[in-house]
């Protein structure tokens, strides 16, 4: 078992700013140590950013970081790289390519130092495939042609494959099914090396050995698995929020002394002038003694105001330890659907299944059952024949709105407000912002190239690019929309779809998610070309 203890990645006063010259990260020090650490925080608290400065994929600003050997990098956006193949995935593109040009007669020297030791690196290669459930699947398989939970899985089984000292792993169960999310469990159980994981699973997150959040521009570590680091937070914050009352009381106490004391300085001042222009004392005594009464009523008003000044920054502080969590705040647009309104087909060759009016469908089913490629065939993505005969589908409405599973409808060039200019281009920017806002992409974000976002943040963006359209779609189709939010993104987000009046269609492993929306129908594809219908 691995040394938990020893420090395996040090961080000192690192700080990171994008091109623009925002922040990312500011004056952040800690450390992780080996064994299984989850790392989580809110979306755009910079998890992805740290472990890309970690990873050597940037530089910080200011500040240094310290590595105890290789690290290897699973990033958010794997599945986006549609041209690279299996052995990409895997980590061996390159030694696999050199062993083609040797088999081919090509002994360039070059060839044999890129193998150096890994001549067995196929059959290896093959057995770590086999053991994921994947066979023996061609290496030179396009990512393209996968679901998005098959590359993520192959992409981590690389890792686990080249055994580097410390491996990071950001958001690994997006897209992944029960059964692909078991295989990764066992995996992650019997890891070698160190393993930062940025997770919204939790489910994954009770496997790790060490909680580490980000939060508020610091990292704080927790011995204990998520569960156990959410208890000990609540307690905190109860603790915390009658800590800020407390001291909310003592300022009020503060302030009523302060001027309880002002009232009987007044009433001293009067009663002594008019015992001065009474007489009956000299002049001189009568100076003296007002001028003694000034300093004793200054010194009380200086101790006084520094007791308030002291009570005021014990609320400052009690008020910092209390979590002003934030919130998305989505208001859907009431898209006019009439119950009896057809919207969309769902066929198997045996059977047709109408979704009819504000109706709510969730399609579940394995990894490569053909989810994905449904939803792009309702929405006339998909020109190629229906996998293993069907199923299909067709759209009877005009306007649909679809939020793919790999994030890639939005220009990645330009920034979020462009983005959503695109759609709905009568909005002011300023219009823009604000709605964005309501979404927590605010001030600097909001300008930014999309490409330089938090994976939470892209989804919040294309998710305004679908709630923005004028006129508002009737159909929303949702593919894996609570991959890369965190935990509490996801309840809001389950909140938001809720209240919404149109139709709707998600594709979702997280059966929570599903639950909490309310769906009417289920449509499980098993992976044989048909659709089994549920409640």
């Amino acid at each position: 078992m691995p040394n938990t203890h020893t420090s395996v990645v040090a961080l000192h006063d690192v700080s990171y700013s994008w091109p623009d010259g925002s922040p990312a990260l500011r004056h952040l020090n800690g450390a992780f140590t080996g064994g299984r650490t989850g790392l989580i925080g809110d979306n755009g608290a910079g998890k992805s950013t740290l472990l890309k400065l970690i990873a050597g994929e940037l530089t910080p600003s200011s500040g240094r970081i310290d590595v105890s050997g290789e690290v290897g990098y699973l990033p958010q956006t794997i599945t986006l790289d549609t041209d690279a193949s299996v052995a990409d995935l895997l980590g061996i593109g390159r030694i696999i390519a050199s062993l083609r040009a040797i088999e081919q007669g090509d002994v360039d020297q070059a060839h044999f130092d890129t193998i150096g030791d890994d001549w067995d690196i196929e059959a290896r290669a093959g057995r770590s495939l086999e053991s994921i459930g994947f066979g023996a699947a061609d290496l030179g398989t396009r990512v393209g042609t996968l679901s998005g939970g098959e590359a993520m899985l192959i992409a981590v089984t690389g890792l686990a494959l080249r055994r580097t000292p410390i491996t990071l792993l950001d958001e690994p169960t997006n897209n992944l099914d029960r059964r692909a999310r078991r295989a990764l469990g066992d995996l992650i159980d019997e890891w070698s090396g160190a393993l930062i994981v940025v997770s919204h699973d939790l489910e994954l997150l009770e496997r790790m050995e060490v909680t580490a959040e980000l939060h508020a521009g610091r990292l704080e570590t927790f011995g204990g698995p998520y569960s156990e680091w959410k208890a000990q937070l609540e307690l905190d914050q109860l603790a915390a929020a009658q800590a800020a009352r407390s001291a909310q009381q003592a300022l009020k106490v503060e302030k009523r002394q302060r001027v309880e004391a002002e009232t009987k300085l007044a009433r001293r001042e009067r009663t002594a002038k008019k015992t001065q222009q009474g007489g009956g004392i000299p002049k001189i005594l009568a100076g003296n003694r007002a001028s003694k009464a000034q300093a004793s009523a200054g010194a009380m008003r200086a101790g006084m105001d520094d007791k308030i000044a002291a009570a005021q920054a014990a609320l400052d502080a009690a008020d910092a330890r209390v979590r002003d969590e934030a919130h998305i705040h989505v208001n859907l647009p009431d898209p006019n659907v009439p119950a009896g309104r057809r919207i969309a087909e769902f066929r198997d060759g045996t059977q047709t299944i109408v979704v009819q009016g504000p109706e709510r469908v969730a399609i579940v089913g394995d990894n490569g059952a053909g989810k994905s490629t449904l939803l792009r065939r309702l929405l006339s993505e998909d020109s190629g024949s229906p996998r293993d005969g069907g199923p299909d589908a067709t759209l009877l409405v005009d306007r649909a709105g679809y939020l793919p599973q790999r994030l890639d409808r939005l220009d990645g060039t330009t920034s979020a407000v462009e983005n959503v200019r695109q759609v709905a281009p009568t909005m002011s920017p300023g219009d823009v912002r604000n709605q964005l806002a309501r979404l927590l992409i605010r001030g600097a974000a909001a300008e930014r190239p999309v490409s330089t976002l938090s994976g939470g943040e892209r989804f919040r963006v294309q998710l305004a690019t679908l709630l923005l359209m004028d006129p508002p779609a009737q159909l929303l189709v949702l593919d894996e929309p609570t991959n890369n939010l965190d935990i509490a993104s996801v309840e809001q987000l389950a909140e938001a779809l809720d209240a919404y009046r149109g139709a709707l269609v998600v594709v979702s492993h997280d059966e929570r998610f599903v639950e909490r929306i309310g769906v009417d129908m289920i449509l499980e594809l098993p992976g044989d070309g048909t659709i089994r219908r549920s409640k």
